[in-house]
């Protein structure tokens, strides 16, 4: 049979293995793909389809092994057209290195990552290319891989800004919850812990009965993705009920800041000086808009610099420090054992996280596209290490029951062929076609916002759930369909839609959530019904109103300082 195949023409082999596979005959298709694939030991779409074959058979270690091999071929390809010298490739780790970063640069990760892997030295190691090494299949969705990468990365170097990479990668997978959980108390106890002094005085009034003075802290605040959510609050502050003191590694980058904020830069700034900074400056509460990512200070936290101590927007899991005081949530989120993963206390603002501004330049509404085009487009808009094996499987669910129906994956990541590939063979091992997933890279500014005009349902992944791309699909006028989740963090998708009082966006469970889209892309007419429907209730809701939030926010620092008078008296 393999000598026969030798000579087959590739479309025949797949399309008769497809063919299997489509009938429900995961066992023969693989066998006539693992017979193709033998005979041509370099071909790497034979091994994506065997790769599919072999999960829809349940055979998982040997598909996951195929699927390592496919990438590996398919990235080596990738690598010759990019005219890289193959005999340095296989013989030179600083020419590997140099490649594997040029390769990180154009966002062709699997590449990278096959010349990142050759490049390291055990001899003399170097963090920055082990960072990003990690980093690169990290972007791909490899995050067991990842994982490994930055536990041995954080076991050699002992840094504290080596190890945080370790924090974002072991969230998102089995049981990501309790490992976060665990690793970032770890953190926490190896480098913040020792830095609190046992007995913290602070300089602060002792009375609520004054404007307070209110600090955040983080790499930047108008020019990252937390911007829509946080210079909201920071136009609305009361400056007779609060004085707010920002803490950014370069003032002169930001754009727009109000003038009421005192702004101090903190870039090259060691965390002690910085800390010593925020102390002098008597601030009572301090807040940290960043969380566990590039460009943390959170060890400025342990020296203690304030009485109140506060994590919020970027990051709502826990810190792992025992010097952070809360962490704000919304109500929505609240499930019953959370407070267990947390070294925070928690504190809910209510219906809202933050406030959620649009941005200026929102293009028009337009007609679902389902009408112009006879078939849905689906969309998701988020990074692809957030596509779990269960939000593969139910969108492919969807995508099989509709087989005119196609689904836009857009990241800038998704220019990779390879990482398209790949996630294409994910999707078809559940019964999706290749030939409905349409993958787009980044985009900014107006080009983006027009992007959402072309989808009819963006859907929420889970349990590592969209953020800032679920609040531009709704402002956008996209209709979201989100998974209630089990966890606080897969129910923050809920907490995201929920303002929007639109109750058929919130599914119950994965079973739910694909008879949902099912039934709401059912109809084209009553579809853009609903997207008629959705950028009226975004502007109307309960994110729009800036100023309510912030009172409540305001309200909620009031309360801590007072807390913090009575406990500590």
């Amino acid at each position: 049979m393999t000598a026969a195949l030798a000579s087959t023409p590739p479309g025949d082999a797949i399309a008769a293995g497809r063919a299997a596979l489509a009938a429900g005959e995961p066992l023969e298709a693989a066998q006539l793909f693992h017979a193709y694939a033998s005979a041509h030991p370099s071909d790497h779409e034979s091994r994506y389809w065997l790769y599919s074959a072999l999960v829809a058979a349940g055979e998982r270690d040997a598909a996951d092994l195929t699927m390592e091999e496919a990438r590996n071929l398919h990235a080596t390809v990738v690598l010759r057209a990019t005219n890289a010298d193959m005999v340095g490739f296989r013989a030179d780790k600083a020419y590997c290195a140099q490649v594997g970063m040029q390769l990180y640069a154009a966002k062709l990760m699997s590449a990278a990552s096959l010349c990142l892997g050759r490049a390291l030295n055990f001899d003399a190691l170097d963090p920055q290319l082990m960072i990003s090494y990690g980093l690169s299949l990290q972007h791909q969705g490899r995050l067991k891989e990842a994982i490994d990468v930055f536990t041995a990365a954080a076991d050699v170097f002992a840094s504290p800004v080596v190890h945080e990479f370790l924090l974002q990668p072991i969230f998102q997978v089995h049981k990501g919850m309790d490992r976060l959980s665990e690793e970032a108390r770890a953190w926490g106890d190896r480098y913040v812990a020792p830095l609190t002094p046992p007995n913290p005085t602070f300089a602060n009034p002792r009375t609520i009965d004054r404007p307070l003075r209110i600090g955040y802290i983080g790499p930047g605040f108008t020019r990252n993705q937390v911007a829509q959510f946080f210079v909201p609050v920071l136009e609305a502050h009361d400056p007779e009920a609060v004085k707010v003191h920002l803490y950014c590694a370069d003032p002169d980058a930001e754009v727009g800041l109000p003038a009421t904020c005192a702004v101090r830069k903190i870039g090259g700034v060691g965390n002690e000086q910085v800390a010593a900074m925020i102390r002098e400056d008597q601030i009572d509460v301090l807040v940290d808009v960043w969380g566990h990512f590039a460009g943390s200070r959170l060890p400025v936290f342990g020296y203690r610099p304030a009485p109140v101590q506060v994590a919020w927007i970027n990051f709502v899991q826990s810190t792992g420090l025992t010097c952070m005081d809360y962490v704000l949530h919304c109500d929505g989120m609240d499930v019953p054992g959370t407070e267990a993963y947390f070294t925070e206390k928690i504190w809910s603002l209510g219906e809202l996280m933050s406030p959620s501004r649009p941005a200026a330049q929102r293009p028009d509404p337009t007609p679902t596209p389902a009408l112009r085009n006879g078939y849905v487009t689906f969309g998701s808009f988020n990074n692809p290490a957030k596509l779990d094996e269960m939000t593969v499987a139910a969108w492919a669910l969807i995508l099989r029951a509709r087989p005119a129906d196609k689904l836009v994956l857009k990241y800038g990541f998704f220019i990779d062929p390879v990482l398209q590939r790949a996630t294409r063979a994910r999707f078809a091992a559940y019964g999706a076609q290749p030939e409905q997933l349409e993958f787009r890279g980044h985009s900014n500014g107006p080009d983006y916002l027009r992007e959402f005009q072309d989808i009819d349902l963006a859907l929420d992944p889970s349990p590592c759930i969209g953020g800032t791309t679920t609040h531009d699909a709704m402002a956008n006028g996209v209709p979201v369909l989100a998974n209630m989740g089990d966890n606080f963090y897969a129910r923050a998708a809920a907490c995201t839609v929920a303002p929007l009082g639109i109750p058929e966006l919130i599914a119950q469970d994965w079973d739910d959530y694909v008879e949902r889209a099912l039934a709401l892309t059912a109809d084209f007419e009553a579809l853009d019904r609903l997207r008629a429907r959705i950028r009226p209730a975004f502007d109307a809701s309960s994110y729009r109103d800036e100023a309510g939030f912030t009172r409540i926010l305001e309200d909620a620092f009031r309360q801590m300082v007072a807390r913090w008078i009575e406990t500590s008296a």
